[in-house]
């Protein structure tokens, strides 16, 4: 969280938003909120909305959301320090001047230099846990079965966060001030104010800068603790959007070889490096952002694009893809085969079938269009309608390419491999290499994020609910009420937000989450509702339990059919009566 006193949380808070954004957008009084055409993407019906209630924006056509901040600088293409400047400046808010900051400036840079050495001693510590320590025994035994030996183990950096709350902060307190402790996200507060280790029982990769100073870390967890990941939130000396895992090792090889592999996550670019390839990158999510692409284009200008093969992973390729194109990046996809009936990564991928053949995959990737026009093939073209939707699936990408030639080459090329006869298609596709645009309305993701009514109700509580917000995030909690929905990564942000102690900032979570969360967040936060209470929590909370009932119920009964005589079926029978004998008193 922001701190209170500075700067930036000074001017956001005495800065009007609506005011802001009106220069920019023409906007009407929309009840509680105020509505206008979106800047960020065509549209003739206003889908655009600002509230000044909570001081953010989303549109609900383009999904771009955020604070005065993130609106500015979007309009501006300017960076952080700049937009904080266009801000205070069209507010009339004053804020210190270069000069008049020159001790400040001394005094961050200190700060910053202060993280990074913490952040060393907690890698220290992380690996001393893993390698001398009882429950880093129990690590080391995961790490052996995902194929990591000590070798692997020590040249990657991986390490162990014990169970123990305050473990690293019984390390480390005696040396930093408290202030320092709580910027550097190593530590989280609980409800008293009391700090506590924020990584606990996990698996703890470092992420560490172009430079090869450890800024943060992935981690993680061991068993059913949730989330199954969490990494370092935003500080001083990180940024997610600045930061691709494993560059500082990858970019010589990148350089010499003119291309970089972009993979999802640690286990797949550590996969990936140990078999021999260098070059390899992670996003660290499905979210590759501008500002990774622009840093990524220092090195190279030609991508591998290597993402999982599930649904989420293939609409994060065609976005990677989108933002690769704009910065006329030369991209090639791999998608790789399932290995027996299971979809594979990179990781399972060169576990099971080994380097050798992920290379010779790797050497055969297609050209983006090649997938594209694969995927737009796996379509319905049985008739002239099925084809067009193909056709516009594919138009926005042919519109992206910079290169006039080549978007004309590739526009034929679409032509003749989707058999295009219908003259109109033909058209369209000439349209598109003969005009350029430079923004790309991509299509709805194959796997929109939904969200029932009692989700949608507990997530706002969570959000905005001052009075019932953290006693609901700990019954949640408490109870994994939230387990296997698909909301599952925006209720685990919000409860870790709500049981920190500190004001929830919608923004803030909103970083943390991937594209779709984060646009289903705003979504939800920008909804008419009516006022929560603590009735309507418990009920919430009890549909929830009462969906968690009905799938362990249909779990047991499966087991039972499965083996209808074996050891556990007394067992089976006794807890199939308890859930039945719950499900009926609920009803």
């Amino acid at each position: 969280m922001a701190e209170a006193g500075s700067v930036a949380e000074r001017v956001k808070q005495q800065a009007d938003i609506v005011r802001v954004v009106g220069e920019y957008v023409r906007l009407k009084k929309a009840g509680k909120d105020f509505s206008g055409l979106c800047p960020f993407h065509q549209e003739k019906t206003p889908s655009f909305t600002v509230s000044p209630i909570k001081q953010i924006f989303y549109c609900f056509g383009c999904g771009k959301g955020g604070d005065v901040f993130n609106f500015v600088m979007e309009m501006e293409r300017c960076e952080f320090p700049d937009a904080l400047r266009i801000v205070a400046e069209k507010c009339g808010i004053s804020i210190p001047r270069p000069k008049e900051r020159s001790a400040e400036e001394r005094k961050e840079s200190q700060q910053r230099a202060t993280l990074v050495e913490m952040h060393r001693e907690a890698q220290t510590f992380f690996v001393k846990q893993l390698e001398g320590t009882l429950e880093g025994k129990a690590a080391r035994a995961y790490l052996e079965d995902r194929g990591l030996d000590k070798d692997a183990i020590s040249r990657f950096g991986i390490g162990h966060a014990p169970s123990g709350g305050d473990v690293l902060l019984r390390h480390l307190k005696s040396k930093y001030p408290e202030k320092l402790l709580v910027e550097s996200g190593l530590f989280s507060r609980d409800q008293g104010g009391k700090l506590f280790d924020r990584f606990r029982r996990r698996i703890t990769f470092p992420i560490a800068n172009e430079s090869g100073k450890i800024v943060a870390f992935g981690c993680r967890a061991l068993g059913d603790d949730q989330p199954k990941y969490l990494n370092s939130p935003e500080s001083p000396i990180y940024s997610k959007s600045n930061v691709l895992y494993h560059l500082d090792r990858a970019k010589e090889g990148i350089r010499k070889q003119d291309f970089a592999i972009l993979v999802e996550g640690y286990m797949d670019a550590i996969a990936v490096a140990r078999a021999g390839i260098s070059n390899v990158v992670a996003s660290c999510g499905t979210s590759l952002a501008e500002q990774q692409i622009k840093l990524l284009s220092r090195f190279t200008k030609r991508v591998v694009v290597n993402y999982d093969p599930d649904a989420a992973g293939q609409s994060a390729t065609e976005r990677s893809l989108a933002l690769l194109l704009e910065q006329d990046f030369e991209v090639r996809v791999l998608a790789l085969p399932p290995v027996g009936d299971k979809k594979a990564d990179p990781d399972l991928y060169i576990r099971e079938k080994g380097a050798v053949e992920y290379q010779k995959r790797l050497q055969e990737a297609p050209s983006y269009v090649d997938y594209l026009i694969s995927r737009a093939r796996h379509m319905d073209l049985s008739t002239g309608e099925a084809k067009s939707r193909a056709v516009n699936f594919l138009l926005p990408y042919v519109q992206k390419i910079p290169n006039r030639i080549l978007r004309s080459e590739w526009a034929t090329r679409i032509a003749q491999q989707l058999r295009l006869e219908e003259p109109v298609l033909r058209a369209a596709l000439s349209k598109a290499a003969s005009e350029r645009r430079s923004e790309l309305k991509l299509q709805p993701e194959l796997v929109p994020r939904t969200a029932k009514h009692v989700e949608r109700r507990l997530i706002r509580m969570l959000a905005e609910a001052e009075g019932v917000r953290q006693e609901l995030a700990r019954r949640l909690q408490n109870a994994r009420l939230y387990h296997g929905l698909e909301t599952e990564k925006i209720f685990a942000a919000l409860v870790v937000a709500s049981l920190s102690g500190q004001p929830v900032q919608a923004t803030e979570v909103a970083a943390v989450l991937e594209e779709r969360d984060r646009r289903l967040l705003f979504e939800i936060l920008f909804e008419e509702a009516s006022e929560p209470t603590w009735e309507e929590a418990l009920s919430c909370i009890e549909a929830l339990q009462q969906r968690q009932a009905e799938q362990e119920l249909a779990e047991v009964q499966r087991s039972i059919e499965a083996n209808p005589s074996g050891p556990d079926l007394r067992d089976l029978l006794t807890r199939k009566q308890e859930l039945m004998r719950r499900l009926a008193a609920a009803r």
